[in-house]
Parts: C-alpha cells; structure tokens; sequence
C-alpha cells in the first residue's frame, strides 16, 4: 500500500499512523461482516395490530388538521423497508431528549437521500401538534412525524419500558406479501456495557460522536448534546 504523506510530520507520526490504518481496515471489514449479518437476518414477527398513528398533513402547518395514518400506510411503493425512530418526547416531558434531537437534526437532512430507498419516519407519544411545534422550533422541514398518543407502540415496540420511561430506539420494518413484519432494533440498548462506555445503540447512525472519535479528545467523558447553546 502506498504511504500518504502530510507537511511537517516526522517518520514517528507516520509510523503510528500506518498502524492506525491497519486498525482502521479491519475495523472497516468488520463493520460490513456486521452488515451482512444484519442483511441476512429472516424476517421477524408480523405485527400484532396496523397501528394507527397521527399526523399533521407535511406542508399545512398546525392548523391544518389532525389525521389518522396506519402503519401499513408508511410503506410508499416500491419501498418495501420502514426505518421508525422512537423519539423521546412524551407527554410528561417538559421537553424533548436533548440526545435524540441532535440525532434528529442530522436526520432531518439525510432523508431527502435516504427516502430514495427506504421509507422513514419519527414516533414519539406526545400528541402531534406538541411534536410539530418543536420540530418546526428546530428548523425540521423533512421528517415524517408521528404520534403514538392513542396506540400501543411504544410499549409493544420497547419505546416505553414498563413504567413508562421513553426509550431512543430504532425499528426496522418489512412488508412481504402484504403483511408487515418486524426486522431489526438497536438492541444494544439493553446489553451490557463496558467501563467508561454508553449502550451506544444509535451511534452507528450518528455523525456527532464518529466526528469527535477523530479528534485528541475524543467524546470527553462528561459531554452530552444540549438542546441549545451559550456560544
């Protein structure tokens, strides 16, 4: 393999660097021997009900109405994969997880390109308009967003423990002759950590912390998003 060389640095710096790289290659041959597991996955469980869900209509502002949306319905042909995110937002919040918002704002932008191949929306249980009014706060102009105020899904689907704690989660749905049936979710959510790390269930789909593991200080040991800033 040909060496990369960059002003200034000394044989040392590019000697730790190729071992860096050796690291990094193998880490990119697992990431996709994980993938291809994931890909090979058979199909979970149909759904036990069509959930139904509420939306505002995309582009008529709060006014315009609350209507009712089945899951079958978030399938728009010829897509036939679902991404729902669980967003931590219920009614007994004063405000939304500062965590899932960051993620959020990142996907607001990706969707327009991954929409060309997979269908994707947000669930949270506040009721809609609630959620609409954040998103709209946040400058969200193209997230399908929904509420499961009036539906079991959160409870059914892990983005509501027992107590009624919200839960950041993606799900991954498929539908195969006409029924819809359950593919994938972060469990990593509720494995085991190691010392010094976070369940990290979402972070694979989050640029913020692959950003920041490019950089001397990491992470940082106690730094968490905000919903807004001083600076």
């Amino acid at each position: 393999m040909e060496s990369v060389r960059f002003p200034g640095e000394s044989d040392q710096y590019r000697q730790a660097r190729e071992e860096l790289l050796q690291a990094e290659l193998d880490l990119r041959r697992r990431v996709e021997a994980v993938a291809a597991l994931r890909r090979r996955l058979p199909v979970g469980g149909v759904v036990p009900q069509d959930y139904v869900f509420e939306e505002l209509a995309p582009d008529g502002g709060e006014k315009s109405g609350v209507r009712k949306v089945a899951l079958s319905e978030l399938f728009g042909p010829p897509r036939e994969t679902l991404i729902l995110y669980s967003f931590m937002y219920g009614p007994d919040m004063e405000e939304p997880c500062p965590m899932c918002t960051s993620l959020l704002d990142g996907f607001d932008g990706t969707a327009p390109h991954l929409q060309q191949q997979v269908n994707l929306a947000v669930v949270a249980k506040s009721p809609i308009q609630r959620i609409r009014s954040f998103a709209s706060s946040r400058g969200w102009r193209n997230l399908r967003l929904l509420s499961s105020a009036k539906n079991t899904y959160n409870r059914d689907y892990h983005g509501e423990s027992p107590e009624g704690d919200q839960n950041a989660l993606i799900n991954v749905f498929v539908r195969r002759a006409g029924k819809v049936h359950h593919f994938y979710a972060s469990e990593t959510l509720w494995a085991d950590t190691e010392p010094g790390q976070d369940p990290r269930h979402v972070d694979l789909f989050w640029p913020l912390w692959n950003l920041l593991d490019l950089t001397p200080g990491g992470r940082g040991s106690d730094w968490y998003p905000e919903l807004s800033y001083d600076r």
